[in-house]
């Protein structure tokens, strides 16, 4: 037995090894879609916007769904305003007023949501190509791993930056998400997020009201309308429409809650526990597909987004998205903590290292 999984160690290295020389020196620029599969569960990415495009997995009698929303096409992502499964950075989420100081030196970035900057500006990590560095379809526990090089001054932001993003399928019914960044020659912000939108019963579907949620955080972030953190203050869920600590339906609480200037939900929870270690964060049912999943993760916080805005969206396969088609569990650090000095701090040092893992678990 350990002879064999030595040997299959060895061929998911050559597989690496190969992928990597096919890619080049810069690894591959080209635009493509990349598909990773393990039986009767896989996903399709894409290097525009290292983005999660689908996930297909079953239901209790065995039945096959994809349940990411998303777009039929690259070109479709390109116009995209919905930010369909891509990862947003540099700073994920709002910069009030779209500047903030760093070492007595004031920064303007892009703004792209009012007077405000939101998930890195107008042409955040979410609208640029990624070099695919590795790609391991073929392995117990394929991957892919994308590349983006953000310079200096892009959208405003200071200093080089590297970073990556990892996609991981693993037994049973498990996909791994991992996001790494280092600060080449200046301090700057840091907070990346995988903004997909779920519906266990398979995107197009419907409302995703009737999925029971679990969150593990007693805490939230107080948003003001322009869901931002202008007060710095953290409260209790305790007594608010906002307490999903015991398993509840996402719709039955959501007329007493706005989303910014929108019925529904779009909050920033604290997760409890340590930051630094991987741990439950949130989890979701759908009774009549018996699809469930449950997310781990290391960040400070998570923004539960109930798909407000959606109004119309042309979606895959024909399908139309409308108002709450769809949810979203994103993880991260607090909201706008550059502009924040009682929030821990975002900000990484040259050669400093940032780590966002996630790791989401689904079963039928």
């Amino acid at each position: 037995m350990a002879r064999d999984q030595l040997l299959l160690a060895l061929l998911c290295l050559a597989a690496s090894s190969l992928s990597a020389q096919a890619a080049g020196t810069d690894g591959r620029k080209m635009v493509g879609v990349y598909e990773l599969k393990m039986g009767d569960f896989s996903v399709k990415v894409t290097n525009w916007g290292a983005r999660l495009m689908s996930l297909v997995l079953p239901d209790s009698k065995g039945n096959l769904a994809d349940v990411v929303l998303g777009k039929d096409t690259i070109a479709e992502y390109v116009n995209d305003t919905s930010y369909f499964g891509p990862i947003t950075g540099r700073v994920a989420q709002r910069i009030s007023r779209g500047r903030f100081v760093l070492d007595g030196k004031v920064y303007h970035l892009y703004r792209n949501d009012g007077r405000n900057t939101l998930h890195g500006g107008g042409r955040g990590f979410h609208k640029v190509v990624w070099t695919v560095k590795e790609f391991v379809p073929d392995c117990d526990s394929p991957y892919i791993t994308f590349y983006y090089r953000s310079f200096d001054g892009e959208q405003g932001f200071p200093g080089n930056l590297d970073a990556y993003v990892t996609y991981r399928l693993s037994s049973p019914y498990t996909l791994g998400v991992h996001m790494n960044a280092t600060a080449l020659d200046k301090p700057t912000p840091v907070n990346l997020l995988q903004h997909v939108y779920w519906n266990l019963a398979g995107h197009g579907s419907g409302d995703v009201l009737g999925h029971t949620l679990r969150l593990f955080a007693s805490r939230y972030t107080v948003l003001d309308g322009e869901l931002l953190p202008s007060s710095g203050r953290v409260a209790p869920v305790a007594g608010t429409p906002l307490d999903f600590r015991t398993p509840t339906a996402i719709g039955a609480r959501i007329r007493q809650v706005m989303g910014g200037k929108v019925v529904g939900y779009d909050a920033n929870y604290v997760i409890d526990g340590e930051p630094v270690s991987m741990r439950p964060v949130a989890q979701v049912r759908d009774g009549a597909s018996g699809r469930a999943v449950e997310l781990w993760a290391n960040q400070a916080t998570m923004q539960f987004y109930t798909g407000n805005w959606l109004n119309n969206t042309k979606g895959k396969d024909g399908k139309v998205y409308n108002q709450y088609a769809g949810f979203t569990l994103e993880t991260m650090g607090y909201v706008d903590a550059v502009n924040h000095p009682e929030f821990p701090s975002q900000t990484l040092l040259p050669g400093q290292d940032y780590k966002h893992d996630m790791v989401f678990k689904f079963s039928f």
